[in-house]
């Protein structure tokens, strides 16, 4: 490792030191030069760039320099509630037409549809096929619509109040009660403590028409306006249609400035301790304001002191993980950043812990603890050496896949630097210049920033946590001594010596007993001496990935009930204590640089394994694979931590009333299930938790690689892979068994159920209608099942959301199984008013109806068709949908080619089949659930 990383070093050290006299420090960052950019005459600023992932589609997105900080008093909430607005109908879309449209053309609303806002902005989505110029052309007008032709009626304000309330309902609970008590002193007297964007209840219900009208009018207007279009388009024509959409509208005459909010400074230490009954986790955050205004990064130089500050931040954060992997860990998270806030104007360093509830002191000392240790002692060169390979190593990454990255992916670059002057250069000049500079970074820079970042004054402190009996909250001058560190009793860290491999034991090479393809779906077959078998597709759709995944049945259903009590929730942690004699920190350190992970897993009826890799540590990856089949640590002292970490991080969570809810509805409708032992562990189940029966079981069932079938997609060196193959995976152990996915039989409860739940004290409701049972699989009536749901889905938000008001969003779902045995389940699910639980479920329970007695609308399975072809054509080029379709294959016993046919499928779903699944499957006995406050 450490000669792998200093020869990288050195390699980049030559030309850098030959580059780095070439770079100018005062030379400006340069814009991305594929992307075209101008303004308009009324000050619009656009951005348009050619990019083909995916083809024939482009995303388009209308970003308004305003959000609920432009807000005055009496329209608290108006800016988000003008958001809503645009999609309830404009001067070419009225009402819910514009909707209505893009479903017909396969884009989905709040999947692909959307929008969001914020204090300072609010931004809409649109992602539209670019292959059809009519479509390209109603997109535009769209974009200009909700730009400047958004209608206003009083019957359509006063219909979102209920939408708009129901967003509003949604958040409330503990975390929005304890962020009302912090936020004053987080930012202080400032109005981003006065303007959360959801706005103010009252308001939101009273305000005339006239408010949002005023908003509109004020702050949708050219000059705070960006039009951003990337995707598989023609730069020339989308230009065109910017000019000829969005010239001719002008600024108001008497236009009011839009202001920027400062947050100003204080002398005191703000300390804000804030606890709730309903509250699930304990945090501690920690809060160094600086004095000025951020300073815009435009040069080289700047760019360069980023460089500096995310080499810095890296290295505290190895730090930091390597505690929390430690026994006893202080926190179950524990991070530290120099960055933003809430308000553009005031950046700060900033410390974050997910905690146990009797730990906040602790882990607050520790993160003070050790911003102190690096501001005695700095860092070593070792961790400046694995932090620099990482930075290169991602940005390498990037560089790699710059002819293969999707659209939406440029978004944010693109829209920063409109909103905040953010530079927005080419990931080539981004690669290229990092590596010139990150070689002439010193370790006496990165240490030198921590003394600027920690001061005494203009800091924060906040801790928020469960309130219960018998836990005891911290005190201001307890929370103020934690942060009072002596650095005298500190010592410098200690820098850990690096493994040299991966693997410890000698492994005998196995070989390829048989090799078949499939022309038809582009994939290859190897079976290997010891049984395993190997199915891999290369593909070209990312250069820079290999996707992996192993599976073999059996699973946890193969162990007795009261041995399952034992190892349930002890089976995730195994994986805590390393590989090969390696420690997790041990191991991370190791791979510094190099991009390979596995993720072993034991699930009810299989086990397996998923991970992915770069195809330059495509070796690390298998020799991951052979690691965790045959040389899994047992270190007691690592499981003891997770298991702490686990505990601490759950042991408050029933205390959110939807995790109570789930928690109380699948206990009811699990009680005859003997293999059920709760939703969330309890101190009970973990004192039961046997790590060494857990370790055992797994070996028991990584024990046989003959069993398995390991899958490969991606950018495959085929001749590596049938090396490696060979070498790393024919060579594990194997024998002749060859299990089976065995269903032990067990259900949830039969029969029609009603299950009230009442927890919380806000006035929210959520509605579970549940529909399940035993099946003969069958694929049509699967795809018929999912369709139901898609279409089910679009007429509960027409009658639930729009003619009603009375749900912010709602959802219904259907699917099979055919494994370990043929089931189907449907759900309709929707957050609401306690008020209007029992009328929303008859009105969902209205719409099923309808379709089961008449069949749904034809326009409707358009849409659902529409959606899912495009869908398809984006999927069918990425490696996780073919890796899917392959694992999905194996598991059911079905072809592989059928991914090959999906298209023709999908248009032979027909209203009746539709309706005959509603009819055979949601006749029958039902379960309606609800969460409601307590009474």
């Amino acid at each position: 490792m450490k000669k792998r990383n200093k020869l990288v070093l050195f390699l980049l050290a030559l030309p850098a030191m030959v580059f780095a006299q070439e770079l100018k420090m005062d030379s400006p960052i340069p814009l991305d030069p594929t992307v075209r950019t101008g303004k308009l005459k009324n000050g619009l600023t656009y951005y348009i760039k050619n990019n083909k992932k995916p083809e024939n589609k482009v995303d388009l997105r209308l970003i308004v320099n305003a959000g609920s900080i432009l807000e005055n008093d009496d329209q608290q909430g108006l800016a988000h509630f003008m958001e809503h607005m645009c999609f309830n109908g404009t001067k070419r879309f009225p009402k819910n037409t514009l909707v209505d449209y893009l479903q017909s053309i396969g884009v989905k609303f709040g999947q692909h549809l959307n929008a969001y806002t914020s204090f300072d902005e609010t931004v809409y989505f649109l992602p539209i096929p670019s292959d059809d110029n009519e479509k390209l052309t109603k997109g535009f007008e769209i974009l200009e619509d909700w730009a400047f032709n958004t209608v206003l009626t009083p019957e359509e304000i006063d219909k979102e109040r209920g939408v708009v309330l129901e967003e509003y309902r949604i958040g409330l609970g503990a975390d929005k009660r304890m962020m009302g008590q912090f936020m004053p002193k987080m930012m202080y007297n400032s109005m981003y403590a006065k303007r959360l964007p959801i706005g103010q209840k009252e308001i939101l219900e009273n305000f005339t028409h006239d408010k949002v009208l005023n908003f509109y009018k004020d702050w949708y207007r050219p000059n705070l306006m960006s039009v951003i279009a990337i995707g598989d388009i023609d730069v020339d024509q989308i230009e065109k249609m910017i000019i000829k959409h969005f010239s001719p509208y002008k600024n108001p005459k008497k236009e009011k400035p839009r202001k920027v909010f400062d947050v100003p400074n204080h002398k005191e230490t703000f300390v804000a301790i804030e606890s709730d009954k309903e509250a699930a986790f304990s945090q501690v955050q920690l809060l160094y304001k600086d004095y000025e205004e951020p300073k815009l990064v435009k040069t080289v130089g700047d760019y360069r002191q980023e460089l500096v500050k995310n080499l810095f931040s890296t290295m505290l954060n190895n730090r930091l993980n390597e505690i929390a992997n430690n026994p006893n860990p202080p926190y179950t998270f524990g991070n530290s950043y120099y960055g933003s806030t809430y308000a553009r104007t005031k950046n700060a360093f900033q410390s974050f812990a997910m905690v146990g509830e009797d730990k906040q002191l602790e882990a607050l000392k520790v993160l003070v603890t050790e911003n102190e240790r690096v501001k005695a002692f700095g860092f070593t060169q070792g961790e400046l050496d694995r932090a620099k390979t990482s930075m290169l190593t991602s940005m390498e990454r990037r560089y790699n896949e710059r002819d293969k990255t999707e659209s939406n992916r440029y978004m944010n670059s693109f829209q920063r630097n409109f909103l905040i002057d953010q530079p927005a250069p080419s990931i080539e000049w981004t690669f290229e210049t990092s590596k010139k500079l990150l070689p002439t970074i010193t370790l006496q820079e990165t240490n030198s920033l921590i003394a600027n970042y920690i001061k005494d004054d203009n800091r924060v402190v906040i801790l928020t946590g469960p309130e219960k009996e018998g836990l005891v909250k911290p005190t201001e001058q307890q929370t103020l001594a934690a942060i009072a560190i002596d650095p005298s009793s500190l010592k410098p860290y200690e820098d850990s010596v690096l493994a040299e491999s991966l693997l410890r034991n000698p492994i005998k090479k196995g070989s390829i007993v048989k090799k078949e393809t499939n022309d038809k779906i582009g994939t290859t077959t190897l079976t290997l001496s010891n049984g395993a078998k190997v199915t891999y597709k290369k593909t070209d759709f990312k250069n820079d990935e290999i996707l992996f995944e192993a599976m073999s049945f059996g699973g946890s259903n193969l162990i007795s009930n009261d041995e399952y009590e034992k190892v349930q929730w002890a089976m995730n942690g195994l994986t805590e204590a390393g590989i090969s004699g390696m420690k997790l920190n041990d191991l991370n350190k190791f791979m510094t640089g190099k991009v390979a992970r596995v993720n072993p897993y034991v699930g009810s009826f299989s086990e397996g394994m998923n991970g992915s890799a770069a195809p330059k540590d495509y070796e690390y990856l298998m020799q991951m694979i052979h690691a965790y089949f045959t040389d899994l640590n047992f270190d007691q002292e690592a499981f003891d931590s997770y298991k702490a970490k686990e505990n601490s991080f759950m042991a408050n969570m029933a205390s959110m009333p939807s995790m109570y809810f789930q928690k109380e509805l699948y206990s009811y409708l699990l009680k005859e299930n003997p293999r059920f032992f709760g939703v969330l562990p309890d101190e009970k189940a973990w004192a039961k938790t046997d790590y060494q029966l857990a370790y055992n079981k797994y070996k028991e069932r990584f024990a046989n690689a003959g069993d398995f079938h390991f899958f490969f997609v991606g950018n495959i060196d085929e001749q590596k892979l049938e090396e490696y193959s060979s070498l790393y995976l024919a060579s594990l152990p194997a024998n002749e068994t060859k299990e089976k996915a065995v269903d032990l039989g067990y259900r949830m409860l039969k029969g029609e159920h009603k299950k009230i739940v009442n927890k919380g004290k806000d006035p929210k409701s959520s509605v579970n209608i549940m529909y399940y049972g035993d099946c003969v699989y069958d694929a049509k009536e699967a795809l018929s099942f999912r369709a139901l749901g898609e279409v089910l889905t679009i007429k509960l938000v027409e009658e639930l959301r729009e003619n009603e008001s009375g749900v912010y969003g709602v959802n219904a779902r259907g699917s099979m199984s055919k494994v370990p045995n043929g089931s189907y389940n449907f759900s309709i699910n929707f957050p609401c008013g306690p008020e209007n639980a029992e009328t929303l479920t008859q009105s969902a329970l209205r719409e099923l109806n309808k379709i089961i007695e008449n069949g749904p609308e034809e326009k409707d399975i358009n849409k659902f068709k529409e959606a899912e072809k495009l869908d398809y054509k984006e999927k069918i080029k990425q490696n996780n949908y073919w890796m899917s379709n392959l694992t999905r294959a194996y598991t059911n016993a079905t072809s592989a080619e059928e991914i090959l046919q999906f298209e023709q499928k999908i248009d032979a779903v027909t209203a009746k089949d539709i309706q005959a699944v509603a009819k055979k499957y949601l006749t029958k006995d039902k379960v309606v659930a609800m969460l409601m406050p307590e009474e």
